[in-house]
Order: structure tokens, then sequence, then C-alpha cells
């Protein structure tokens, strides 16, 4: 479980970035947790930048070498405006992101819009964002429908930059109950409606000693498109044949029973709102409305709460198996008695072959930045920082990205 102090930094540091989103937004109605709903959510989707970003600039110098550990990393002096959509799962981590980044590179604007990952997707291979956020990483039906009907060739190559790794947490809301545990095949009851109530023999099994009250359960779920629910399912597929038949994996399933929210900060605020809820969040919006955290039992057999350390030690258990494009799914890793079991990475997707000089520079350098000097931040909140050697490959990618031909990036020495 996070500690104490711990939330607090968590809270302090979504007050940080919520103040001046919600500054630029005004009414802007973008924010994602219901008007009617009380629970906080870490951040509110960004608003439009307020200053119209400059005509693009010639090609700049490659990054200034330097060690990123330190901060001594220079942004190239290019002006630009870059959009992206996508996922809520790392919203509050890349909100903090583009408001640091302010320091580094003034001149580029940089607005990012938690949509959920599905429409994250959408949106990119739609041609309306500069990048897209997907905890979900793209089928390959998707690449193949991003092709062009004449050619049968891809209309861009797409990059999967890895940013961060999360925990997805089986929140819940019973007075009273505060240190569950769940094994896979109780939630998979749960979510499924075989189990229906919170003293369910099952839920008992799982909690020996604790009193549970005969309290209904409420299952929220997620009502849009998203990456989260796409870890979720996949571990429930994973642990659970029954579900895996009936329901199977995906950022939208047919759900068997409960109530639907919209992002995260929805999803929380109906657990959060309606006593004998349960339901599935990142980490930090569990965190962020005082909602338990509870362990989940793994493979090994062990009940291991969502840490920095468990995620990161999921991430660990699947390095030989994943591949150089970096798609992979993380949950219920076979081996590692410490590992966190419903865990996943999130991505950014890029355009490998670019058309704008200005904004190629901009997206390289802000992302090269974000994946050195922005690990702190990213723990802080409570993300898994990549594991090196996968960090080292995503860094990687970012110079296979091209304008006409030319190198976008060139890694600092």
């Amino acid at each position: 479980m996070i500690t104490t102090p711990k939330r607090w930094l968590a809270l302090v540091l979504m007050l940080v970035l919520i103040v001046p989103v919600l500054a630029a937004c005004g009414g802007s109605g973008t924010a994602d947790t219901p008007t009617n709903a009380p629970a906080a959510a870490p951040t509110a989707a960004a608003a439009a930048p307020t200053a119209a970003a400059a005509a693009p600039t010639a090609a700049a110098a490659a990054p200034t070498a330097g060690s990123a550990a330190t901060g001594s990393f220079k942004a190239r002096d290019v002006t630009a405006k870059l959009t992206g959509s996508g996922a809520s799962f790392p919203d509050p981590i890349y909100q903090k992101w583009i408001k640091d980044y302010k320091a580094v590179a003034s001149n580029v604007e940089i607005n990012y819009q938690s949509v959920g990952s599905g429409q994250g997707r959408k949106d990119f291979f739609g041609g309306v964002t500069d990048f897209g956020g997907s905890d979900k990483f793209a089928s390959n039906n998707e690449l193949k429908a991003a092709t062009d009907p004449t050619t049968g060739t891809l209309k861009t190559d797409v990059l999967h930059i890895p940013t961060v790794l999360g925990a997805v947490v089986a929140t819940y809301n019973l007075p009273g109950v505060s240190k569950l545990q769940f094994s896979g095949e109780t939630l998979a009851g749960i979510f499924l409606g075989t189990i229906t109530s919170w003293n369910d023999p099952k839920i008992a099994a799982d909690n020996p000693g604790v009193t549970l009250p005969d309290t209904e359960i409420v299952v929220a779920h997620r009502s849009d498109g998203s990456g989260t629910t796409s870890i979720f399912t996949n571990y429930l597929s994973s642990v659970s044949p029954e579900w895996k038949s009936k329901v199977g994996a995906g950022d939208t399933v047919q759900w068997p029973v409960g109530q639907g929210g919209e992002k995260n900060p929805g999803v929380a605020a109906i657990v959060q709102q309606t006593e004998g809820a349960i339901g599935y969040v990142e980490l930090i919006y569990a965190a962020a409305n005082n909602l338990p955290e509870p362990a989940i039992k793994n493979a090994a057999g062990k009940y291991v709460a969502p840490t920095l350390e468990s995620v990161s030690a999921a991430a660990q258990g699947f390095l030989a198996k994943t591949p150089d494009d970096l798609r992979v799914n993380i949950v219920n890793p076979p081996e590692g008695e410490n590992a966190y079991p419903i865990a996943g990475y999130t991505w950014v997707l890029v355009a490998k072959e670019q058309k704008d000089e200005a904004k190629a520079q901009a997206l390289t350098d802000f992302l090269y930045w974000a994946l050195t000097s922005g690990s702190e931040s990213a723990k802080a909140l409570n993300y898994a920082p990549l594991p090196d050697e996968i960090r080292e490959k995503a860094i990687a990618k970012l110079g296979q990205i091209s304008v006409n031909g030319k190198p976008a990036f060139t890694m600092p020495k």
C-alpha cells in the first residue's frame, strides 16, 4: 500500500498541475471528472495553448551533448505547437512534463487532451494530432487500416515509444474495511457478476480473519475506449478461462454487469460515491481520492500491493519477450514473487516519417527529455520508470524519426 507521505506528495503535485491548467481552461468543459462527482482528478484536461505558435524555424543543430541525469540537456531553439490526445492513465505525468518542459523550451507549446486510449489512437491515425497516447499498443489491424489502399504500404510507419509504467488497481468503497486483497479468480467472478455480495465465500477465502458485510457489490467500469480497460481485461483473460471465453480483452468490451464511467476520474467518482462499489483505475487516481489499493495474487501465489518496485518487477519478467517494436503486454508475469500482476506500459505513438521539421525536432527533443530528465517526476506520481533496457530502446527509436529523409534527432554524446 502507498504510505501516507506518498499520498500527500501525490496530492501536492496534483495541485501544482491542476491550478495552472484550470486557469487556462476556464469553462471549456473538457475536465475528466463528471460535473456531479466530487471525486478529485489528478489533473484536468489540458487547455489549448493560449499563445499562437510562430511559423516553424529552420533546422537547428542537433541536441547539445550532456548528461540528461544532471539536467544538462539543451533543447534546440525551435518554435512549434504540438498537439496530442489519448490515454488518461498517463495524463497526470504528461501534464507535469509539459508544464516543466516550458523551462527547457519556452517556444514549444504542447497540448495533450485526455480523451481515452481508443480516441487517442483514432485521432493519431486520422491525422488530427501530432502524437497519440495509448495504454494499448496499436493492433496489427489498426496498422493495416493505416495503409495506402493504392499501394498496400503503410502511409507512415508508426513508432511505439513507451514512456512510463503504471499499475491498475481494483479499488473499492467498503466502509470499515480498508485492507482487502484479491485473487484473479475472485476479481473475474466479481466483474462477471457471479460474485454479488461482499461476504461471498470466495472473497472471504482471499481475506482470512476479515469481517465482511453482506453489502451488495456494485461494479464500475470504463464507458470509453480505454487502455486501462485493455490492461485490466487482459489480466482477467490471463487468469480466468471463463472471462476469456465470455468477455475477452480489449480497450472496449461488453461488460456483463456494472456502471460505466468516463475515463479514470469517472470510474473513481463512481467508486467514491457508491458504498459497495468496486472499479479499476490507474494507481494515482486511487491515491488522489483516498481509495484503497488492494494487493492482488500473482502467478507465484503471492499477494502483492501496487508499488513502484512491484510494477518494475512485472516489466522485468517480460524483458526477454519484448519485441523490437516494443509492443508488449506485461500482465500476470509467470515468474517473480514480487511482481504486481495488473501493470502495463503506456506509449506515445509517433510517425516515423514527419513532414514538419520544426515539429519533428520539438517532439523528439521533448520525448528525449521526458525519457531521461522526467524520471523523478514520474516516480513522485507513482509511475514506475522504464527498465534501462526498454528506455534505451525507446530513445533509440527517436533516432529513426526523419523529415524528408533527414534525421530529426541526433543522440547527445
